[in-house]
């Protein structure tokens, strides 16, 4: 199957072409995203087979596992097809509980830009999103200090294209003034609609959305008018869900994550599930 084959086909991010339809590496570690996964060797097989399906937007983080992530795309797919491309994130850290204290500053930030760069095996990321909001929730306050160390790595060559992770739009303009942002990567899906004002923003800006947690994260969607519209279609909430963000603007892109085969496949099918207009109707009405 080639890339163009895929739900929603593909959007530009920068110069790059990517699937809409992308994978987050996320829950490739173990549980609580902290420590090795119970079995490599499947972890291992469903990057492959994501490429095989024609995924090239694979989302990660050196912070998931820590590291455990990263080394596992490395293993899997290096060296990679020239059309594969992987997104990070930087500005967080894992303590020894598990827990992610944030990591931002400059100096912190330069440092985990090569830390993924090492661990993956690469001389150049393809996009680095800055992560400066909360767990989910955006935080006020300037991110510019922050962005220009990322944007004098962009000017090295380490970075390709640059993005932001959980911020509101004040901090995407803020962004803007110091370098492009090809993408901003906040938590949004059908039942938590707080960013449909800045998805509308970034697709009028060209920009791509990409919503973490589309399937709700670690506490799964739950929505009585999700599931009767997913029962009439004879689908699954989840694919419900997928293809509700396909149909919801031109720049949203998916990065659902699971550490199953089966769900993957499962994932990118659902996504192509097509939605009626009374269907998206009763949709729009749960955020």
């Amino acid at each position: 199957m080639s890339s163009h084959d895929l739900p929603g086909g593909t959007y530009r991010m920068g110069d790059l072409e990517l699937t809409r339809v992308g994978y987050g590496a996320m829950q490739l570690a173990g549980p609580g995203v902290f420590g090795p996964p119970k079995d490599r060797d499947a972890a291992i097989a469903v990057l492959r087979t994501a490429v095989e399906l024609g995924v090239n937007h694979i989302d990660t983080a050196d912070f998931y596992g820590p590291h455990v992530t990263n080394e596992i795309i490395r293993e899997a797919l290096a060296p990679y097809p020239d059309d594969v491309h992987i997104v990070t994130k930087v500005g967080a850290r894992r303590d020894e509980q598990g827990g992610w204290p944030h990591a931002r500053t400059p100096d912190e930030l330069r440092a985990q830009v090569h830390d993924n760069l090492r661990r993956l095996g690469l001389d150049q990321m393809a996009v680095v999103n800055l992560r400066v909001g909360g767990f989910d929730t955006p935080e006020p306050g300037s991110l510019a200090a922050q962005f220009e160390a990322l944007a004098e790595l962009r000017q090295q060559g380490l970075i390709r294209h640059l993005g932001l992770s959980t911020v509101n739009a004040d901090q995407l303009a803020e962004a803007q003034s110091i370098a492009p942002v090809v993408c901003v990567q906040n938590m949004y899906n059908v039942a938590r609609r707080d960013d449909d004002a800045l998805v509308d923003l970034t697709a009028s800006q060209d920009i791509a959305f990409v919503p973490y947690f589309p399937l709700g994260g670690f506490s799964p969607l739950q929505s009585d008018a999700l599931h009767a519209v997913a029962d009439r279609l004879e689908a699954t909430p989840m694919s419900v869900a997928l293809a509700w963000l396909l149909h919801r603007s031109p720049n949203m892109m998916l990065i659902p994550g699971t550490s199953s085969v089966e769900h993957l496949r499962e994932n990118v099918a659902g996504a192509g599930l097509e939605l009626a207009a009374d269907a998206l109707a009763e949709l729009d009405k749960i955020g």
